[in-house]
């Protein structure tokens, strides 16, 4: 029995040695049999990592994604028959180096800078017109609304604007009251207060237009009609005192700016929206995500834009304290911007906004 147990033991031992010289063969063969490419993609990326692109030649350069593709071909294989582990981790890091210079960014935040500002935004911007008119008349809608609201039953106006910012400026309310809160130095901390107010809640409102868009668009439009129902209470409030143009004037120095963004805002969420409602020939999730990488760069520009109006609000409304000034600064402010988004045409190869 001891005899059998030996030779038993002595058989396996040999079986196994024969299957691990087997492994190791096939492993020695199978990179023999690859190696040169390996090689030859390891060179290219070492190149490349080094900044050394300009001395690749032209081969080179066409070579890099079907080597990639042989390479990590190579990997698959290895990971289905189980070789040598160095094999494994030395093709796993050249295939990881080589994706990054294939599929990675190359564009250095510079140059997406320059892109983006030299046309990709506007483009972007212009790509979702249609959105953008249903998303002014949809503030149009509320401005209104707010305002005949409260024309018919003023209690509407503590509804629409949040009674903590009111403060002087409610139904009832004097001539010289609400002027007060328009010009001077009176009432200086109510005025930011209620600035402050202003530039959050657009902050918010833009960025809600924005993300509720998946559904179809309708809570983003919903949020523009509620949001510019206080602006419409608040323009009837200032013009049953004859102060209407004065409280646009300012309003115009940041709103303009503002209220654009919240416009751009509530246009590329619907723009996502009406992509999965309508897809067209695209599948719902293609046609979501093309509208939701154009919808992106909208997004970027409008919260440079919320920053500048920002800007705005914390000085040069408080700098000018006339109607006139104000109007000429908010309305160059919508040249700018409209000149820019619409009369900017120029789109730079592989810009954002393509």
């Amino acid at each position: 029995m001891a005899l059998d147990l030996g030779t038993m033991f002595g058989r396996n031992t040999q079986s196994g040695d024969a299957a691990l010289e087997a492994a190791a063969l096939r492993s020695d063969r199978f990179r023999q049999e690859r190696e040169g490419d390996w090689q030859r993609l390891e060179a290219i990326v070492t190149r490349m990592e080094a900044g050394r692109v300009r001395k690749l030649s032209d081969a080179d350069v066409l070579e890099l994604p079907v080597l990639y593709r042989t390479v990590a071909s190579s990997l698959s294989i290895a990971r289905e028959t189980s070789l040598d582990a160095a094999t494994l981790a030395y093709l796993e890091g050249l295939v990881q180096r080589a994706w990054f210079l294939v599929y990675g960014p190359r564009v250095s935040l510079g140059g997406w800078l320059r892109r983006f500002f030299g046309g990709g935004w506007s483009a972007a911007v212009r790509a979702i017109w249609v959105d953008l008119l249903i998303a002014l008349a949809a503030m149009v809608a509320g401005t209104v609304v707010g305002w005949v609201l409260v024309a018919h039953d003023p209690d509407w106006y503590y509804a629409l604007v949040p009674g903590q910012f009111a403060d002087a400026r409610v139904p009832g309310a004097s001539r010289e009251v609400l002027y007060g809160t328009l010009f001077g130095n009176q009432g200086q901390d109510a005025k930011s207060a209620f600035s402050a107010y202003l530039f959050s809640n657009n902050a918010q409102v833009s960025i809600m237009a924005f993300a509720l868009g998946f559904a179809f668009g309708v809570p983003s439009l919903m949020l523009l009609v509620q949001n510019m129902g206080t602006m419409g209470a608040m323009l009837w409030l200032y013009h049953g005192q004859g102060l209407m143009v004065d409280f646009a004037g300012w309003l115009a120095v940041h709103g303009t700016t503002e209220l654009y963004a919240i416009l751009l805002a509530g246009g590329a969420g619907l723009h996502v929206g009406r992509s999965m409602a309508f897809p067209g020939q695209l599948s719902v999730m293609q046609a979501a995500g093309e509208a939701g990488r154009r919808a992106a760069v909208v997004m970027v520009g409008v919260v440079l834009m919320l920053v500048v109006a920002a800007m705005l609000e914390g000085f040069a409304r408080q700098l000018i304290d006339t109607t006139a000034g104000r109007f000429t600064v908010g309305g160059a402010m919508l040249a700018i911007w409209t000149g820019y988004f619409f009369a900017f045409r120029r789109v730079p190869q592989g810009s954002a906004g393509a």
